[in-house]
């Protein structure tokens, strides 16, 4: 398990001299500031490598850039519209610039419209930690009352509705500012920042678009660009929908094993593979992540370790981002399959069998808290989750060893 560590780049609150002494072995890292659609050029690229492999005084880092997360999937080629083929061609070539620096593992997401939602981005815990959080309530109020999207009313059950209305006449200004912010956030670090109004046109572009026509875009987008990873040697990863659950009237399919696995089996390369996220997974109660793993194992390319802590029982619920070792994944049981897949993997001798894991996500704890650091990925709540998974791993490693 290769201990890797996002990394948003030079303006990241996180320095390279602080995850050297954290103790990962390589980056996480991505070109957000270059716009969705656009070519990663090389000396854009060699210019991010430069800058994990250098420490603050100028003296060389040990560490390197080993995952990117992510090479952005364009919505025009999520809708097949506008340039979308030049995008599926500018996407190609930037997965050969990347391999040519070498890099081997290209995680993305097609997600429509937004990537991962929450409605609350510093939720306090009761021992004054904060964490992000998906309630569904406000998310109700949000999509009824803030966006007004039509039909939204019919998606949610009727209670909810209700709570939602009694939730909406409570809020203040700057309430409803705040949660429409926190909702169209999107990936912290992206080059695109949405308005209601951008949010509103997006979604309306996908008013024809059902889940099958969705999924029948990404196999026509991994029809194009698998081949070349198989060519080139690199393994690409989808992270799961997050949360995995249909929002805004939109399709999502990428939320279950049965997702995953129509889309491995329509391209059934090894270069086509799995980001495999238990925080995403692990938000809908009938989902296993553990069990889930091992069904899709030997197509993992690349590992988010996070938890998440279920308040409903219905598929679209109430969630908060847990600590690593709490929430609905049983993340020692996962930890110990993960140990299983390698050993399997390493007794077969593949090249990968050390699968790039990151500590996803953390709760703001300590200093973390007035940091202002991107939401989600504070310095010492994810270095106190790695340090807790770090352990979990080395006792089932040094058992498997001893078999």
């Amino acid at each position: 398990m290769r201990q890797t560590w996002r990394w948003f780049g030079p303006q990241d609150r996180v320095s390279i001299d602080d995850m050297m002494q954290a103790g990962v072995e390589g980056v996480v890292s991505a070109l957000h500031h270059v716009p969705t659609g656009a070519v990663w050029t090389p000396p854009e690229i060699a210019a991010r490598h430069q800058a994990i492999k250098t420490r603050k005084d100028g003296r060389p880092s040990p560490l390197t850039w080993d995952v990117v997360e992510s090479l952005p999937v364009s919505e025009d080629i999520k809708k097949q519209q506008g340039d979308w083929k030049t995008h599926i061609e500018n996407w190609k070539l930037s997965m050969r610039n990347l391999r040519d620096s070498g890099i081997e593992v290209i995680c993305y997401n097609f997600m429509p419209v937004l990537d991962w939602t929450r409605t609350d981005l510093a939720w306090e815990r009761p021992n004054g930690a904060r964490c992000m959080r998906f309630d569904l309530t406000d998310f109700a109020a949000f999509d009824i009352h803030i966006l007004k999207r039509a039909g939204a009313a019919e998606e949610f059950p009727e209670a909810v509705v209700e709570a939602a209305a009694r939730r909406f006449a409570e809020m203040t200004d700057q309430q409803k500012e705040k949660i429409a912010g926190n909702v169209v956030f999107g990936l912290p670090g992206a080059a695109e920042k949405f308005t209601l109004e951008d949010v509103r046109e997006h979604l309306a572009e996908y008013n024809n678009i059902s889940e099958d026509r969705l999924r029948s875009h990404l196999i026509d987008f991994l029809s194009e660009v698998t081949p070349l990873a198989e060519e080139l040697g690199v393994r690409i990863c989808c992270h799961p929908d997050d949360p995995p659950f249909p929002l805004l009237g939109l399709p999502r399919i990428m939320s279950t094993q049965a997702h995953y696995e129509a889309v491995l089996n329509a391209v059934d390369l090894p270069a086509n593979g799995v980001t495999f996220c238990t925080g995403s997974l692990g938000a809908r109660p009938d989902n296993n992540p553990v069990e889930i793993f091992k069904a899709l194992a030997d197509r993992v390319h690349f590992l988010h370790l996070r938890n998440v802590n279920i308040e409903g029982t219905e598929v679209k619920n109430s969630f908060f981002e847990d600590e690593h070792l709490s929430g609905h994944t049983d993340m020692i049981g996962m930890i110990q399959a993960i140990v299983a897949e390698e050993k399997r993997r390493k007794d077969e001798g593949r090249d990968d069998w050390s699968i790039p894991v990151r500590p996803d996500h953390g709760q703001d704890i300590l200093d973390d808290i007035g940091r202002d650091a991107q939401p989600g990925y504070p310095a010492i709540g994810r270095l106190k989750g790695l340090a807790e998974l770090r352990g979990v791993y080395r006792s089932f490693e040094r058992m498997t060893a001893a078999e």
